[in-house]
């Protein structure tokens, strides 16, 4: 009996594995790109992380994590940059290794050129280095409110200033090192400062080739040790034209930017009231395209089918160019675990909440298998 039984438990074990690998080839055919989008955690909050990619996001089969660090890291190379509780390599490595279990690919995001402050609040960059602030000239307010006289949503640093980039580029070399990537997102999103008329550098200049000047310097940093730059797209749609307004889009005439900048740039495009098909337009571009949702899953699920109804459409040249879908998260990974698994009410939202959206996205992202 043991010498039948053992080659029947091997087939077995062999039959499973090949029956999970070609679900997985499946599921990477129909949607390349299975992300999640979250806030690095802080320290005592990495391990509830690491349960989570391994108890939800691993079975789910997303293969992509894209982790909004910041300044949430204990740099080295610039340690003043550092929040004053931050991740330590040990627990960026946790990350990593449950990741790499996984079959989950590390993005590290760290915002530049836009997203330098929030609220009345200056974020490292600026606040260590006031020097490379946009509009020095705009204080921020003891309480911010929105609007205001100074259209102030959030603060940019001046991508012509010459000292700038040595340091940005520090941080992202060490973040990328640190969760061992060939990949990084630079953010880029509602950028509303830019080549401001009092910047002494960037006064009178386009708005659409300072933008791709910067993302452009970004890639091509990054490019050199072959590492890919994903961004947000909204700066890159004509808000006006499109009638997505200031948010989703630009009316800072940023938009052109978008026919100079080098087109291996991977695209995050949202969308979250409606689920308005840009993705039509990157992907025509030339670029690659991601699908990004936040907290409706009416939308998400729209969504969903719009990217798997392009890539099933579209000519051979387009539809490689669709890759997936990104369910994003605008809070902290805390306040995200604790509404998942139930500690937070989700009456007054009407099941409107990142939780419910990625639940039932990849919901139905599992069946396509």
């Amino acid at each position: 009996m043991k010498k039948t039984g053992i080659p029947l438990l091997f087939s077995m074990i062999i039959f499973m594995v090949s029956s999970n690998a070609s679900a997985q080839n499946a599921l990477d055919s129909i949607l390349p790109v299975r992300g999640f989008c979250i806030a690095a955690p802080m320290p005592k909050g990495v391990d509830s992380l690491v349960t989570f990619i391994n108890k939800e996001l691993a079975p789910r089969k997303v293969n992509t994590l894209i982790l909004r660090v910041d300044y949430n890291y204990q740099y080295t190379s610039h340690p003043e940059l550092r929040d004053s509780i931050a991740l330590s390599k040990t627990d960026a490595k946790k990350i990593v290794a449950a990741c790499r279990a996984n079959g989950i690919k590390v993005i590290p995001q760290v915002n530049l050129l836009g997203h330098q402050s929030w609220a009345n609040k200056t974020a490292n960059l600026l606040l260590k280095y006031p020097q490379f602030d946009e509009t020095p000239h705009v204080k921020m307010p003891e309480k911010y409110v929105w609007p205001n006289a100074d259209s102030l949503y959030c603060k940019s640093y001046c991508p012509l200033h010459p000292g700038v980039h040595k340091i940005v580029f520090a941080l992202m070399d060490e973040i990328c090192d640190a969760f061992e990537t060939d990949a990084f997102h630079a953010g880029m999103d509602e950028v509303f400062y830019i080549a401001d008329t009092r910047c002494p550098r960037c006064g009178g200049k386009d708005k659409a080739e300072l933008f791709a000047g910067e993302v452009t310097r970004i890639h091509d940093h990054l490019a050199v040790s072959g590492k890919k730059l994903w961004i947000w797209g909204d700066r890159l749609i004509d808000g006006y034209t499109t009638g997505l307004g200031m948010w989703e889009a630009s009316h800072n005439n940023t938009y052109p930017a978008i026919d100079m900048i080098p087109k291996d740039v991977v695209i995050c495009d949202w969308h979250y009231e409606r689920p308005d098909k840009t993705a039509v337009y990157f992907a025509m571009k030339g670029f690659n395209v991601v699908t990004c949702p936040w907290r409706n899953p009416s939308i998400a699920l729209s969504q969903l089918n719009d990217m798997i109804s392009f890539r099933n459409g579209s000519t051979p040249e387009m539809n490689s160019r669709f890759r997936g879908m990104v369910q994003t998260v605008w809070s902290g990974a805390d306040g995200f675990l604790r509404g998942y698994y139930g500690g937070t009410e989700n009456t007054p939202s009407g099941g409107n909440t990142p939780w419910d959206s990625f639940r039932v996205l990849y919901q139905e992202i599992n069946k396509l298998q």
